[in-house]
């Protein structure tokens, strides 16, 4: 299969899946989209919006959509490593011979709800982020390899930030994208009201498998960057470093700390899926831009003047993308 049949076959697996959380999600068309890129790239996502706009039903229905396990974890301050990852109990057998056997613990699907993770202690948090890295947990010394595809969507709430515990920058940098879920229009909440006040509601048919996601991740892969798009993906990233001569001067002024690598990491691959699911086998700087803010939004650190005047990573991000030149 040449690389336009592959595309091609790229494009009506995402288009299927799309239907289905179209079926059962109401509106919010950009967060729908980059889920899917979050778990075509390969890589994870943090959603963050406010209680009851939908985000575990969208989860679930990604799950139902491609026919994978979904487990929901939800962070509270007394949850432990072992409660996500697992541990090793003790089982005897017919002879009395006692042995140790592995407990997988809920980490072990393949897309992870992580509820309100800023919830939950640091010492829970890295254990959840270990996994996300290294798609493996260590119990007792011995690796146990979680099932592919793995992704993680972990939800925070931006209100009630009492008694949480906010991820610390190196934390959220391991996030591939950053979500933001807003409240719905008018429209919108009349038709969920519509579908989730009668006797029967929608549900997600499967219309993919996760082989055929671990293909498609593959296809993302292998799609070619050219060197002067690669090059403005790297300006763009130096550019929210207050030090970069690239940098604008709402950059200079506001920010402390700009995006790392994973941000250039985090655009090239975000920017291939958009390219693929729009028919083409090469990025260009419209799928570059497209996907700047949520590669970028968490991996901006504002100094004391930036945070005192409120300013938002969007406003910064979009700042970047006006004032850097196209090579």
């Amino acid at each position: 299969m040449d690389i336009d049949e592959r595309t091609g076959q790229f494009q009506r697996v995402y288009a299927a899946v799309r239907e289905q959380l179209d079926r059962v999600i109401v509106g919010h068309d950009a967060v729908k989209d980059q889920m899917l890129t979050a778990l075509l790239a390969g890589g994870h996502a943090l959603v963050e919006g406010v209680p009851g706009l939908g985000k575990t039903l969208l989860v679930r229905t990604l799950a139902e959509a491609i026919h994978v396990e979904f487990r929901r974890i939800q962070f509270t301050p007394d949850l432990m490593p072992a409660d996500i990852i697992g541990t090793n109990v003790i089982q005897e057998d017919e002879r009395g011979n006692r042995s140790f056997r592995f407990e997988r613990g809920p980490v072990f699907g393949n897309i992870i709800l992580a509820d309100e993770i800023n919830r939950a202690t640091p010492k829970t948090q890295s254990a959840m982020l270990e996994a996300m890295q290294e798609e493996s947990v260590t119990v007792a010394g011995l690796r146990h390899r979680l099932d592919p595809p793995f992704l993680v969507v972990a939800t925070q709430n931006p209100i009630e930030m009492e008694g949480t515990y906010p991820l610390p920058e190196a934390q959220l940098d391991r996030f591939l994208l950053k979500i933001f879920v807003q409240s719905s229009s008018v429209k919108e909440l009349v038709e969920i009201v519509d579908r989730t006040t009668v006797k029967e509601t929608r549900s997600a048919e499967p219309v993919a498998t996760g082989a055929e996601i671990l293909s498609m991740r593959e296809l993302v892969r292998e799609v070619p960057v050219a060197s002067h798009v690669k090059e403005y993906i790297a300006r763009l990233v130096l550019a929210t470093h207050p030090t970069s001569e690239d940098a604008p001067e709402v950059t200079r002024r506001y920010v402390r700390y700009g995006a790392s690598p994973r941000g250039a990491q985090a655009i090239t691959l975000s920017a291939k899926v958009r390219a693929l699911v729009e028919g083409r086998s090469n990025v260009s700087f419209e799928d570059v831009e497209a996907v700047a803010r949520p590669a970028l939004r968490h991996r901006i650190i504002f100094n004391f003047e930036g945070e005192a005047e409120g300013l938002q990573a969007d406003a910064v991000i979009e700042e970047v993308v006006r004032h850097v030149r196209k090579p």
